[in-house]
């Protein structure tokens, strides 16, 4: 891995654990947190699956440690991650990158959310508990990065990192 690549995953952990700390918005019983969800975005279109599988593990853990974020970010944040980076690798299209977040993060995150936090948060929720902010949050970090790395990649040709 190049110093360069590095230096990014570094940047997009600390601007995912700045941006959940500042910008957030009620979404039914929750909170959703977009700049987690734009970043796994931005990160699977610049970086590639693993590198943004990374981001989202290493931002679940800041949070977590800081208070800023629950167990919860961990699923939510790398899952959404890996199938963003996945849909972007298969297609090359940053709109089904950003469907790849909200199908990995708004439902099948939203889903897994149900026994993992049953077994490590001893909550019995069920899944609709889960989905709706999951979704909401997903749905709109995704539009932000689609509209963001959209925006770099237009104006920066030589921006690909992988």
């Amino acid at each position: 891995m190049t110093t360069r690549k590095m230096v990014l995953i570094a940047m997009f952990v600390a601007i995912s654990v700045a941006g959940s700390a500042f910008v957030s918005f009620p979404a039914g019983i929750a909170r959703a947190y977009p700049i987690q969800h734009a970043m796994n975005v931005i990160a699977a279109v610049l970086l590639g699956p693993g590198p943004a599988l990374l981001i989202a593990f290493l931002t679940a853990i800041v949070r977590v440690l800081t208070g800023t974020g629950s167990l919860l970010a961990f699923p939510g944040g790398m899952i959404g991650a890996l199938i963003t980076g996945v849909m972007y690798a298969k297609f090359g299209k940053v709109w089904f990158a950003a469907a790849g977040e909200v199908v990995g993060t708004g439902i099948i995150a939203s889903l897994v959310a149900v026994p993992y936090a049953r077994f490590l948060m001893g909550t019995d929720l069920a899944a609709f508990f889960f989905l709706p902010p999951f979704f909401i949050s997903s749905l709109s970090g995704a539009v932000l990065g689609a509209v963001v790395v959209q925006k770099l990649l237009r104006n920066h040709s030589k921006l690909q990192l992988n």
